[in-house]
């Protein structure tokens, strides 16, 4: 998560004001609100850990994943309002700094009162590792400037992404392989045990990110060449984006 902020951090640093003005593709949003919710990603695990500690898990990863969209009214309010109080680069400076002097100390089954449950610290630590992959794609959609993915950051955003597939649409007639970082089997049907599936789907982690994610369209995916599908089971628009 901190190698992935860093990245970030390099980037941001060296936007002018009409690249932190220019709009992005989440909603209004422009460049300056993306940036302070990335700070907001970073910094919630300081206040969360600055709160008493509810008293039982409640929501792993993967409920998070089916959970976080619910929550997207509250998180554009904050986000706002972090915008418009302080400069961007500012902003994730801070949350490095702050993020390192108190949640790299915390045990890691400590409890967090997430906006969506109760999560243990090491799994809410996960979720704003996705964060931050998935917003570093679009910081890089918006502004032109290519934001690098953090090798291990870019395999957990993948995995956590593909296991919210699974929990979506469980099942073993389906396989997904996300080289080099995922594989599972999903959707109801006959499960397959030996020899080559008859149904798969393969893409690479970035377009996969975008597609669990609602940035890109099965179809604009399958059109443009990085996603293949086999198998008459093998279209899982229906099961898409896994989160909002």
């Amino acid at each position: 998560m901190v190698a992935q902020l860093r990245l970030l951090r390099k980037v941001a640093e060296g936007l002018d004001e009409t690249a932190l003005d220019a709009p992005t593709r989440l909603g209004d949003w422009t460049v300056r609100e993306l940036i302070a919710h990335l700070a907001m990603a970073v910094t919630s695990v300081v206040s969360l850990l600055e709160r008493p500690a509810p008293p039982v898990r409640e929501v792993t990863v993967t409920g998070w994943a089916s959970a976080v969209a619910g929550h997207s009214g509250s998180i554009d309010e904050d986000t706002r309002a972090l915008a418009a109080g302080a400069k961007p680069g500012e902003l994730l400076e801070r949350a490095e700094t702050r993020f390192a002097e108190v949640a790299a100390v915390a045990p890691a089954d400590r409890l967090l009162a997430a906006r969506v449950g109760a999560m243990r610290l090491d799994d809410y630590l996960v979720t704003r590792c996705v964060e931050l992959v998935v917003h570093a794609d679009d910081l890089a959609a918006a502004t032109g400037v290519p934001v690098p993915h953090d090798r291990q950051a870019l395999a957990t955003a993948t995995r956590v992404l593909a296991d919210a597939l699974a929990a979506r649409a469980p099942g073993g007639s389906v396989e997904v392989r996300i080289p080099p970082f995922a594989v599972i089997q999903c959707v109801e049907g006959p499960r397959h045990t030996r020899g080559t599936p008859p149904n798969v789907v393969e893409t690479d982690p970035p377009t996969w990110i975008r597609l669990a994610t609602g940035r890109l369209t099965w179809a604009e995916a399958l059109e443009s060449g990085p996603l293949t599908a086999s198998g008459d089971r093998a279209d899982l628009s229906a099961h898409l984006p896994v989160l909002g």
